[in-house]
């Protein structure tokens, strides 16, 4: 799997953060005929360059025009395949394995304008108001009309301290509305828990890091030191995802065993299998999971586990949708090539790519002039896609779901089908590193209820997840 670059904390970039990564050996086959035809292609673009070259009214950079059509080119498959330039790939990894400054947004492009995906909790843009689907008009008095999507997180980034002026269209406003922000460090851990009542944990995951398993098992053994776990709300509502082989440990945590999630590509090297250990019946407490729209790709692969394995609830709105797997492949002279190469398939053998997973218990959030403020954990981005969330359904290019009859339709029962264990043909199969007990990484804080902005009065998703809870500890 791939560990570096490592898809963890993101802001101000576009929904290249759900990415999960996989190696691959570059030897597919292609025919002499489809060979013969990318040569004439070729041609025709050389042709086409050519000529601009020498007649275009202004000079042209030819790395420049170069690195617009590749990026042009992934960017007509699917909306997660993309070029890195050096600078890019480079900053791809500082936002993962250090400290870095920013806003605190994720963002995408709909239609040449630059549009709100979701604002990190406890960040600038969070504290600020900005929402999901919020329209990015300006930054810093400049249009980001058809702006490249890397040119505009660019400019959402600078130094520590420094201000970003946006000018801000929503749904509503009848004008525009500016916000200026000042950049902060954004923080590293992914992982926060607290009590929410006793005997009750709440956990929430904000990203697949590299250190996300190693913090949660950090978090778990503290909950235990205080007092037993008799039941746990683990919240991935707007989590877009990370690394695949933390998607993987983390799920093994809770798991006794059995397949987590399996993998299928063009190239045979991509069937994989992922398979989680006994845990010794460690953990196996009561398990509620919260999820909604902005739920992807590696959060929605610990969901589909629980689900499938019938391990816990999940509760809250349908997921968003990404069930695709991205390769990273360094490129010369420092630049990258982000790929699409395989899709993932939970262990019933569903896939959920632009479906999305269906609660066991669907519960919209229900907004109010309480939580209009806040972003999806507490108001403003749940309910099922009743609010206009984004989804991978949503995006221009995104791959079909290969077996859409055969998607995340719910039974009469309320089941999603039994609990397959089977490996694609010619898989692979892997396993998350061996468990190390509950973990002895760096002490994270169990945070104050109020810290983590908990209020069950207010967010009907949590309260649907408690009162879950309860009826399994206390028939």
């Amino acid at each position: 799997m791939c560990r570096s670059p490592r898809a963890g904390l993101c802001f101000a970039i576009l929904p290249l953060f759900f990415f999960l990564c996989l190696p691959i050996p570059i030897h597919a086959e292609i025919s002499q005929a489809e060979r013969q035809s990318t040569y004439q292609q070729l041609e025709t673009f050389a042709n086409v360059l050519s000529i601009l070259q020498e007649n275009y009214v202004d000079e042209i950079n030819a790395k420049k025009v170069m690195e617009g059509a590749i990026s042009g080119m992934l960017f007509s498959l699917d909306p997660h395949s993309s070029y890195l330039t050096a600078e890019d790939f480079k900053e791809l990894q500082e936002e993962t394995e250090g400290s870095f400054s920013g806003i605190g947004i994720e963002v995408t492009v709909e239609e040449g304008i630059l549009v709100v995906v979701s604002a990190i909790e406890g960040t600038p843009a969070d504290l600020a108001g900005l929402k999901a689907k919020d329209k990015i008009i300006k930054i810093d008095g400049e249009t980001t009309q058809n702006l490249n999507p890397m040119e505009a997180i660019k400019k959402l980034r600078g130094a520590k301290g420094s201000k970003v002026l946006l000018a801000i269209h929503r749904q509503g406003w009848e004008d525009l509305r500016e916000f200026s922000l000042t950049r902060d460090t954004i923080p590293l851990h992914s992982v926060k828990g607290t009590w929410i009542e006793p005997g009750l944990a709440y956990i929430r995951i904000t990203n697949f890091q590299s250190q996300t398993t190693k913090d949660l098992k950090a978090l778990l053994q503290q909950l235990h030191q205080r007092q037993p776990i008799n039941g746990l709300a683990l919240d991935l509502r707007d989590n877009p995802g990370g690394l695949l082989d933390q998607a993987v440990s983390v799920a093994d945590i809770f798991l006794d065993g059995g397949l987590v999630v399996s993998t299928r590509g063009r190239v045979v090297e991509q069937n994989m299998s992922f398979q989680a250990h006994s845990n010794e019946g460690k953990n196996l407490f009561p398990l509620v999971v919260l999820v909604n729209e902005g739920s992807a790709s590696a959060a929605e692969i610990v969901t589909g586990a629980i689900q499938d394995h019938k391990r816990g609830l999940v509760v809250g709105a349908k997921t968003f949708g990404k069930g695709s797997v991205q390769t990273i492949l360094p490129l010369p002279e420092g630049a990258g090539l982000r790929m699409t190469t395989a899709r993932y398939y939970t262990p019933s053998g569903r896939s959920i790519q632009a479906t999305g997973i269906t609660p066991d218990e669907i519960v919209p959030l229900l907004d109010s002039s309480a939580t209009a403020g806040k972003n999806g954990k507490n108001g403003g981005n749940g309910g099922n896609g009743s609010n206009g969330a984004i989804t991978e359904a949503d995006l221009r290019n995104h791959m079909p779901n290969p077996n859409p009859d055969q998607a995340q339709e719910k039974k009469q029962d309320g089941t999603t089908g039994p609990v397959g264990e089977a490996v694609p043909d010619g898989g692979n199969q892997a396993s998350p590193p061996e468990k190390s007990g509950d973990g002895t990484g760096e002490s994270l804080p169990v945070e104050p209820a109020d810290s983590l902005r908990l209020d069950p009065a207010r967010d009907n998703q949590l309260r649907a997840a408690i009162s879950a809870l309860k009826r399994v500890v206390e028939p």
